[in-house]
């Protein structure tokens, strides 16, 4: 008996699962998104335009208020708008001290042989970055240990090559600004979806702050596979990896949600105080008095 054969639907090369892409279209994209990325240092240089045309005391109040907000919680906005949760017990790499020896080094001659002596500017090497980012990866799966006691032992061995392991099958990172030292950096990751039972890989969105610039430095993406090392093969998560990362998705898109209002709200605050001081229809800037 003769039967025609219909060839198997192929779905593109790299374009993820159905299941996958309505999983995203579920969760929303951050509130800052459509932002600058200097949204938050534009914020500080228009509070400081503000200040400088002058400011009553009320005003004056205002605009100290979010300062202090911006410089107390600049993380939380940056980071936690888009997902990344960033408490103590969350952090991959905190305050890193960036070392003089991780720069690039470039020599520049002075024009004149006898006006000084040669300086070097320089930026941290980009495999740099990418060794945070691995190194920050690490503790971020042992925080878990310490969230899920009963499983610490199991969420501790995922880093060696005994039973069930995370490894790395791909990383890209973008370069936004060069590091320089001094400088201190904070290493942050977040899950991109949600997990589910049959889970073999999953990707991990990194974020690499300067603490001294407090701006994104780095973002990278981490293509991570789940490894048994005994049986030479991927594997599927276990039960309790999977419950633990579901819940850790949920209090990132809960954080994303809290941090993206804070930000817009802080963006209206600097608004209104613009809209009462030198954006207001018949406003003088206040030069101040010489008189004594």
């Amino acid at each position: 008996m003769n039967r025609t054969l219909r060839p198997l639907a192929r779905r593109a090369q790299g374009t993820p699962p159905p299941r996958i892409l309505a999983q995203r279209a579920r969760f929303s994209a951050p509130t800052t998104a459509s932002l600058s990325p200097r949204w938050l240092s534009d914020l500080k240089t228009r509070i400081g335009k503000c200040i400088l045309f002058g400011l009553d005391g009320a005003q004056t109040g205002e605009a100290g208020a979010i300062l202090h907000e911006v410089n107390a919680h600049w993380r939380d906005m940056l980071a936690g708008s888009e997902g990344f949760l960033t408490g103590k017990d969350r952090w991959g790499l905190y305050r890193q001290q960036v070392q003089w020896g991780e720069m690039d080094s470039m020599v520049r001659r002075t024009a004149d042989a006898h006006a000084g002596v040669d300086f070097v500017i320089g930026h941290v090497n980009n495999v740099t970055y990418n060794r945070w980012a691995e190194s920050a990866r690490v503790n971020w799966g042992m925080n878990f240990a310490a969230v899920d006691v009963e499983h610490r032992d199991e969420w501790r061995a995922l880093v060696t090559p005994t039973e069930i392991g995370m490894i790395l099958r791909s990383i890209r990172t973008d370069y936004k600004f060069p590091i320089k030292f001094p400088d201190r950096v904070t290493v942050l990751h977040k899950l991109r979806t949600k997990p589910e039972a049959d889970t073999d890989h999953f990707i991990l969105d990194v974020l690499i702050l300067s603490e001294l610039h407090r701006r994104v430095a780095a973002r990278c993406v981490e293509d991570i596979v789940i490894y048994d090392y005994r049986a030479a093969k991927k594997s599927a998560m276990k039960p309790f990896m999977v419950e633990m990362l579901k819940r850790t998705f949920e209090q990132q898109e809960q954080a994303k949600e809290k941090y993206g209002n804070k930000a817009l709200d802080l963006i209206r605050r600097v608004q209104e105080l613009e809209k009462s001081s030198w954006d207001r229809p018949d406003a003088k800037e206040d030069f101040g008095n010489a008189n004594p």
